[in-house]
């Protein structure tokens, strides 16, 4: 699961406490998922990904999570280092276009980015 995104450079979220602190920052909601960004000490940019079992059966959540990982290693080079990131998978992603999927997780960096510029600093 992580080959790809160490080969893009990305560190990988594990710990409950990483998640629940990645949604105190700005959010970002699209039709196939919603982003959560907050900073972090960490180099490297952080991304989980998680995805409920009220979204469908365990085939289709990994799906989605496959289809989730590879936009954020097709988007790798917009994340920000210093900042954690978690994609919260909707049963959209997996009709949508991948294309469309991509495009929108890199408008959604990018609203993430200009919501916490506006806020001041993302808080930690």
């Amino acid at each position: 699961m992580t080959a790809g995104l160490r080969k893009a450079g990305l560190r990988r979220l594990t710990k409950r406490a990483q998640f629940l602190n990645a949604a105190r920052g700005p959010r970002a909601g699209r039709t196939a998922f919603s982003l959560q960004s907050i900073g972090s000490d960490s180099e490297a940019p952080g991304v989980g990904l998680t995805v409920t079992k009220k979204t469908g059966n365990s085939p289709e959540r990994n799906r989605i999570k496959r289809r989730l990982r590879a936009a954020l290693v097709a988007c790798a080079p917009e994340l920000q280092a210093q900042h954690d990131y978690v994609l919260v998978g909707r049963r959209e992603a997996l009709t949508l276009p991948f294309s469309k999927v991509v495009s929108d997780l890199s408008s959604a960096i990018a609203k993430v980015h200009a919501r916490a510029r506006d806020a001041g600093e993302l808080r930690r």
